[in-house]
């Protein structure tokens, strides 16, 4: 019986957290319907409950964090009224004149009806990115990479070009901190001012492309030394099983899902 091998760039699971220990697709499986479903609800009721059920199992599941607090707490709240009071003053009066009205200004009048079709739009964004937030905060991209290939049988060569595309970004991100240090030691550049700010930037385009095309040009080489494409599949060095708990879970979103939807049924037959 041959033994898992360990990623050793992996970041260890936090003790308790379920959902580190999930399939990645198992965490977008779980969401996705209710996901789906969601944005044909027009009510207040039914994006609300999957709200809680969100904020619930991303409590539970993952590393409790100030970014994980401020996003929960601040970010999602603050966006839903956002939209929802942006989305109240361009529904269309004549649709809602019948409700109450709510504020007047002039001969402009914000009536209840439009504030809820605001709220609830706002409630719907809110919901499906929140119900994102579970596999988008918890996995990596290496990890559903490989559960992309090992399990819905995704050919390698897409997976693994799509997350060399991807390792570009930090890897520019590293190489424009050097070169801005670089900058700075030598003291071009300098001053303050939205022209010397120009000449930083301008600065720092060409030694950022010439990194650049360094670096694809070792990846290139790394991936025709190992052989890359020459055969319908590879070994893989750190599997992504698809265990028991992650059918469990999937399962049981659904279910949960299904019962709010009955619960609430934001349908008229």
């Amino acid at each position: 019986m041959s033994a898992v091998a360990i990623d050793p760039y992996a970041t260890a699971a936090p003790s308790g957290r379920f959902l580190y220990g999930l399939n990645p697709l198992a965490k977008l499986a779980a969401p996705l319907p209710a996901m789906l479903v969601l944005v044909f609800v027009r009510d207040l009721a039914t994006p609300l409950a999957f709200i809680v059920l969100a904020y619930a199992v991303l409590l539970a599941g993952a590393r409790l964090t100030a970014r994980l607090g401020l996003l929960l707490v601040v970010a999602l709240p603050l966006g839903a009224a956002v939209i929802g009071l942006g989305m109240a003053l361009w529904t269309d009066a004549s649709r809602v004149d019948t409700s109450v009205t709510i504020l007047q200004i002039g001969g402009w009048s914000l009536y209840g009806g439009a504030l809820a079709v605001g709220l609830a739009t706002g409630l719907r964004f809110v919901a499906i990115i929140a119900l994102a937030l579970i596999a988008g905060l918890t996995s990596t991209g290496p990890d559903l990479v490989r559960a992309a290939v090992q399990q819905l049988r995704v050919p390698y060569r897409i997976g693994y070009t799509a997350l060399a595309a991807f390792r570009f970004v930090p890897r520019f991100g590293h190489e424009l901190e050097v070169i801005r240090q670089a900058h700075r030691v030598r003291g071009a550049h300098g001053g303050r001012g939205p022209f010397a700010a120009l000449a930083r930037w301008w600065g720092y385009i060409v030694p950022l492309l010439a990194g650049a095309i360094r670096h694809a040009e070792r990846v290139a080489l790394a991936m025709d030394a190992r052989a890359f494409g020459a055969h319908p599949d590879r070994t893989e060095r750190h599997l992504v099983p698809w265990r028991v708990r992650d059918t469990v879970f999937v399962a049981a979103f659904w279910v949960v899902s299904a019962g709010i939807l009955i619960a609430f049924f934001p349908w008229t037959l």
